[in-house]
């Protein structure tokens, strides 16, 4: 057996691939798998085979679900007339916790990066598009992507491709947080908090 045939080198090397995870960490991580007793190991197998073999992309938001439409959107107590655009799932998920917001959502999967070579055909970005000719009730798209390079980019190109559809077109406020001192926070985020402030 040669060593990229050995399963250890194999488990390793996977587990490198997940994001933040570099070699010395995947090497920990396969490590904890093989000190616990056989069946965590094989526990862990079947849900990655379940989650591969059972979660899909809802046909009408992005995000994750087991049925052909998600929870958010089969709910009818969702407001029709808004579309909140996110980057990812872990986006979405962090907007419902807050309990501030009752629309539905559109996933992208990612954001706008050249370097990387992430274009609009890399993003669910025409799978919006496509939606938003068949709901005719949608009023309002918020544009909530993260307030980075990639993320304003991101929001540049929707709010361009998402003109047409005369939509009102909006984007998530930023600025300072609550319980924050000004003098910790950086230059940027301070000129972004001045530049949208409102009427008191």
């Amino acid at each position: 057996m040669t060593l990229a045939e050995n399963p250890i080198n194999i488990l390793i090397h996977e587990l490198s691939k997940l994001p933040g995870v570099g070699e010395k960490t995947a090497m920990r991580l396969a490590l904890h798998i093989l000190r616990q007793p056989r069946d965590y190991g094989q526990r862990l197998a079947r849900a990655l085979e379940e989650t591969v073999a059972k979660v899909r992309f809802c046909a009408n938001c992005q995000n994750i679900t087991t049925e052909k439409i998600c929870d958010i959107c089969a709910s009818p107590k969702r407001d029709r007339t808004t579309i909140c655009v996110v980057e990812d799932v872990a986006d979405l998920k962090a907007i419902e916790k807050s309990q501030c917001y009752r629309g539905y959502y559109h996933c992208l999967h990612g954001s706008l990066s050249p370097v990387d070579g992430i274009g609009p055909e890399e993003l669910k970005i025409g799978e919006l598009v496509q939606r938003l000719t068949t709901q005719i009730e949608t009023r309002e798209i918020i544009l909530a992507t993260n307030p980075n390079v990639n993320g304003d980019a991101t929001a540049l190109y929707l709010s361009k491709t998402l003109k047409p559809f005369d939509k009102k077109i909006t984007r998530l406020a930023t600025g300072i947080p609550i319980g924050g001192h000004l003098e910790f926070i950086d230059q940027n985020t301070i000129a972004r908090a001045m530049e949208g402030r409102r009427v008191y």
